[in-house]
Protein backbone atom coordinates (compact mmCIF):
# COMPACT_ATOMS: atom_id res chain seq x y z
CA UNK A 1 0.00 0.00 0.00
CA UNK A 2 1.19 3.48 -0.88
CA UNK A 3 2.73 5.10 2.26
CA UNK A 4 1.23 8.45 1.31
CA UNK A 5 -2.24 6.89 1.11
CA UNK A 6 -1.72 5.28 4.51
CA UNK A 7 -0.72 8.65 5.95
CA UNK A 8 -3.85 10.31 4.50
CA UNK A 9 -6.01 7.54 5.92
CA UNK A 10 -4.43 7.98 9.33
CA UNK A 11 -5.00 11.74 9.22
CA UNK A 12 -8.66 11.25 8.25
CA UNK A 13 -9.40 8.89 11.15
CA UNK A 14 -7.45 11.09 13.57
CA UNK A 15 -9.48 14.20 12.64
CA UNK A 16 -12.70 12.19 12.82
CA UNK A 17 -11.82 11.01 16.33
CA UNK A 18 -10.96 14.55 17.48
CA UNK A 19 -14.26 15.94 16.14
CA UNK A 20 -16.21 13.16 17.80
CA UNK A 21 -14.57 13.74 21.18
CA UNK A 22 -15.13 17.50 20.85
CA UNK A 23 -18.82 16.96 20.13
CA UNK A 24 -19.15 14.72 23.16
CA UNK A 25 -17.49 17.29 25.40
CA UNK A 26 -19.79 20.07 24.11
CA UNK A 27 -22.89 17.94 24.74
CA UNK A 28 -21.72 17.09 28.26
CA UNK A 29 -21.06 20.77 29.01
CA UNK A 30 -24.50 21.82 27.73
CA UNK A 31 -26.24 19.13 29.75
CA UNK A 32 -24.29 20.14 32.84
CA UNK A 33 -25.31 23.81 32.48
CA UNK A 34 -28.92 22.81 31.90
CA UNK A 35 -28.92 20.74 35.06
CA UNK A 36 -27.47 23.62 37.07
CA UNK A 37 -30.06 26.07 35.73
CA UNK A 38 -32.91 23.75 36.60
CA UNK A 39 -31.69 23.58 40.20
CA UNK A 40 -31.06 27.28 40.87
CA UNK A 41 -32.25 27.77 44.47
CA UNK A 42 -34.90 30.30 45.37
CA UNK A 43 -33.03 33.37 46.56
CA UNK A 44 -35.36 34.04 49.49
CA UNK A 45 -35.10 30.47 50.75
CA UNK A 46 -31.31 30.64 50.70
CA UNK A 47 -30.71 34.12 52.09
CA UNK A 48 -27.66 34.02 54.31
CA UNK A 49 -28.27 35.00 57.90
CA UNK A 50 -25.76 36.34 60.38
CA UNK A 51 -25.45 36.71 64.09
CA UNK A 52 -24.85 40.28 65.23
CA UNK A 53 -21.74 39.22 67.14
CA UNK A 54 -20.05 38.30 63.87
CA UNK A 55 -19.70 41.93 62.73
CA UNK A 56 -16.15 43.21 62.37
CA UNK A 57 -15.91 47.01 62.04
CA UNK A 58 -12.94 48.30 60.09
CA UNK A 59 -12.74 51.25 62.46
CA UNK A 60 -14.60 52.93 65.30
CA UNK A 61 -14.90 56.72 65.56
CA UNK A 62 -15.68 58.16 68.98
CA UNK A 63 -16.58 61.75 69.79
CA UNK A 64 -18.79 63.46 72.37
CA UNK A 65 -19.80 60.12 73.90
CA UNK A 66 -20.99 58.89 70.51
CA UNK A 67 -19.39 55.78 69.02
CA UNK A 68 -19.77 55.09 65.28
CA UNK A 69 -18.69 51.77 63.80
CA UNK A 70 -17.51 51.66 60.18
CA UNK A 71 -17.91 48.51 58.06
CA UNK A 72 -17.18 47.25 54.59
CA UNK A 73 -20.08 45.49 52.90
CA UNK A 74 -19.04 41.97 53.88
CA UNK A 75 -19.12 42.83 57.56
CA UNK A 76 -22.21 45.03 57.47
CA UNK A 77 -24.36 42.21 56.10
CA UNK A 78 -25.35 40.94 59.58
CA UNK A 79 -27.33 44.16 59.96
CA UNK A 80 -29.10 43.48 56.65
CA UNK A 81 -29.80 39.79 57.28
CA UNK A 82 -30.52 39.39 60.98
CA UNK A 83 -31.53 35.96 62.16
CA UNK A 84 -34.29 36.83 64.61
CA UNK A 85 -38.06 36.78 65.10
CA UNK A 86 -38.44 40.56 64.99
CA UNK A 87 -39.37 43.06 62.31
CA UNK A 88 -36.16 44.64 61.03
CA UNK A 89 -35.97 48.02 59.30
CA UNK A 90 -32.73 49.05 57.58
CA UNK A 91 -32.45 52.51 56.06
CA UNK A 92 -29.63 53.67 53.76
CA UNK A 93 -29.09 57.42 54.12
CA UNK A 94 -26.54 60.23 54.47
CA UNK A 95 -26.38 63.66 56.07
CA UNK A 96 -25.80 65.19 52.62
CA UNK A 97 -29.01 63.62 51.22
CA UNK A 98 -31.94 66.05 51.63
CA UNK A 99 -34.73 63.46 51.11
CA UNK A 100 -32.98 61.19 53.63
CA UNK A 101 -32.93 63.93 56.26
CA UNK A 102 -36.56 64.76 55.61
CA UNK A 103 -37.74 61.20 56.23
CA UNK A 104 -35.55 60.36 59.24
CA UNK A 105 -38.10 61.68 61.80
CA UNK A 106 -40.55 59.08 60.45
CA UNK A 107 -38.09 56.28 61.21
CA UNK A 108 -37.32 57.66 64.65
CA UNK A 109 -41.02 57.95 65.47
CA UNK A 110 -41.67 54.42 64.21
CA UNK A 111 -38.91 53.07 66.45
CA UNK A 112 -40.18 54.99 69.49
CA UNK A 113 -43.74 53.73 69.04
CA UNK A 114 -42.80 50.15 68.08
CA UNK A 115 -40.17 48.76 70.47
CA UNK A 116 -40.55 45.35 68.82
CA UNK A 117 -38.97 46.78 65.65
CA UNK A 118 -35.18 46.67 65.19
CA UNK A 119 -34.08 49.87 63.46
CA UNK A 120 -30.68 50.30 61.80
CA UNK A 121 -29.61 53.44 59.94
CA UNK A 122 -26.74 52.70 57.55
CA UNK A 123 -25.00 55.97 56.79
CA UNK A 124 -23.28 56.51 53.45
CA UNK A 125 -21.37 59.52 54.76
CA UNK A 126 -17.68 59.72 53.94
CA UNK A 127 -15.57 58.43 56.82
CA UNK A 128 -13.59 61.66 56.95
CA UNK A 129 -16.88 63.48 57.69
CA UNK A 130 -18.00 61.33 60.60
CA UNK A 131 -16.64 63.70 63.24
CA UNK A 132 -17.50 66.92 61.40
CA UNK A 133 -20.95 66.02 60.03
CA UNK A 134 -22.42 62.69 61.13
CA UNK A 135 -21.86 62.77 64.89
CA UNK A 136 -22.97 66.43 65.23
CA UNK A 137 -26.10 65.54 63.23
CA UNK A 138 -26.89 62.60 65.53
CA UNK A 139 -26.50 64.81 68.59
CA UNK A 140 -28.45 67.75 67.19
CA UNK A 141 -31.38 65.56 66.11
CA UNK A 142 -31.23 63.19 69.10
CA UNK A 143 -31.11 60.11 66.87
CA UNK A 144 -31.95 57.04 68.96
CA UNK A 145 -31.74 54.36 66.28
CA UNK A 146 -28.54 52.39 65.77
CA UNK A 147 -26.27 54.19 63.29
CA UNK A 148 -23.41 52.52 61.44
CA UNK A 149 -21.38 53.65 58.45
CA UNK A 150 -20.91 51.67 55.24
CA UNK A 151 -17.52 52.36 53.68
CA UNK A 152 -16.89 50.12 50.69
CA UNK A 153 -15.63 51.60 47.39
CA UNK A 154 -16.70 48.60 45.30
CA UNK A 155 -20.30 49.82 44.99
CA UNK A 156 -20.89 48.03 41.68
CA UNK A 157 -20.31 44.78 43.52
CA UNK A 158 -22.35 45.24 46.70
CA UNK A 159 -25.32 47.32 45.45
CA UNK A 160 -26.97 44.39 43.59
CA UNK A 161 -26.33 42.20 46.64
CA UNK A 162 -28.61 44.47 48.66
CA UNK A 163 -31.23 44.24 45.92
CA UNK A 164 -30.78 43.36 42.26
CA UNK A 165 -33.05 46.24 41.19
CA UNK A 166 -31.42 48.94 43.33
CA UNK A 167 -29.90 51.78 41.32
CA UNK A 168 -27.79 52.79 44.31
CA UNK A 169 -29.77 55.98 44.96
CA UNK A 170 -30.73 56.91 48.51
CA UNK A 171 -32.85 56.94 50.55
CA UNK A 172 -33.48 53.23 50.32
CA UNK A 173 -35.05 50.93 52.89
CA UNK A 174 -35.32 47.22 53.61
CA UNK A 175 -38.08 45.86 55.83
CA UNK A 176 -37.95 42.17 56.66
CA UNK A 177 -38.68 39.41 59.12
CA UNK A 178 -38.08 35.67 58.97
CA UNK A 179 -40.94 35.21 56.49
CA UNK A 180 -40.90 38.29 54.29
CA UNK A 181 -38.47 40.79 52.84
CA UNK A 182 -39.21 43.95 50.81
CA UNK A 183 -36.83 46.55 49.37
CA UNK A 184 -37.94 50.16 48.76
CA UNK A 185 -36.07 52.74 46.71
CA UNK A 186 -38.13 55.72 47.82
CA UNK A 187 -38.85 58.18 50.60
CA UNK A 188 -41.43 57.59 53.34
CA UNK A 189 -43.76 59.68 55.42
CA UNK A 190 -44.49 58.29 58.88
CA UNK A 191 -47.95 57.11 57.79
CA UNK A 192 -46.54 55.29 54.75
CA UNK A 193 -43.76 53.68 56.75
CA UNK A 194 -46.08 52.57 59.56
CA UNK A 195 -48.47 51.10 56.99
CA UNK A 196 -45.68 49.04 55.42
CA UNK A 197 -44.44 47.77 58.77
CA UNK A 198 -47.97 46.81 59.71
CA UNK A 199 -48.05 44.32 56.80
CA UNK A 200 -45.22 42.43 58.50
CA UNK A 201 -47.25 42.02 61.69
CA UNK A 202 -49.94 39.95 60.08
Amino acid sequence: MDPFFVWLLFQYFYLLMVKTLSSILVIVAVLSCTEQNENIPDEKENVEVFEETETQPSKVVEQDNISIEVYDFENIQPFIYKNNDRINVVNFWATWCVPCIQELPAFEKLKAENPEVDMTLISMDFTQNIESDLIPFIIKNNIQSDVVVLDDPDANSWIPKVDENWSGAIPATIIYNKDKRVFYERSFTYEELAKEVQTFKK
